[in-house]
C-alpha cells in the first residue's frame, strides 16, 4: 500500500491548498480580533461603572452606524469578488470555505 494514497491532502491542487490557508487565518485573525474588542468593551464598562468615564451615548451610535457602513462595504466587496471567480478557481473558493469552517 502506497502512503501517499492515504493522505488526501496530498492530492489538493494549489488552489484549494491556497484557498484552505487563507480561510482558516482569516478566521483566525477574526477570533483574535473579536476577544480584543471584546476585552476593549469590558475595561471600557468597568471604567463606566466606576465613573473614571462618561460615555456619550450620540457619540457611541455615531461610531456604531459608521462601523455598520463599513462592515456593509466590505461585504459588498467580498460578494464582487467571489462574483469574479471562474470555473478554475472554484477549487480556491471551496478551499477558502473548508479553511473558514476548520479555523
Amino acid at each position: 500500500m502506497d502512503i501517499d494514497a492515504k493522505i488526501p491532502y496530498l492530492e489538493m491542487g494549489w488552489g484549494f491548498a491556497l484557498g484552505l490557508s487563507v480561510g482558516y487565518a482569516l478566521k483566525k485573525s477574526l477570533k483574535i480580533m473579536l476577544l480584543v474588542v471584546g476585552l476593549g468593551f469590558i475595561f471600557v464598562f468597568v471604567l463606566e461603572n466606576n465613573e473614571v468615564v462618561k460615555i456619550d451615548d450620540t457619540h457611541l451610535k455615531e461610531l456604531i452606524e459608521s462601523s455598520i457602513v463599513s462592515i456593509d462595504s466590505w461585504i459588498t466587496f467580498l460578494q464582487e469578488r467571489i462574483g469574479k471567480y471562474e470555473s478554475g478557481q472554484v477549487s480556491a473558493l471551496v478551499g477558502f470555505i473548508f479553511g473558514l469552517k476548520l479555523g
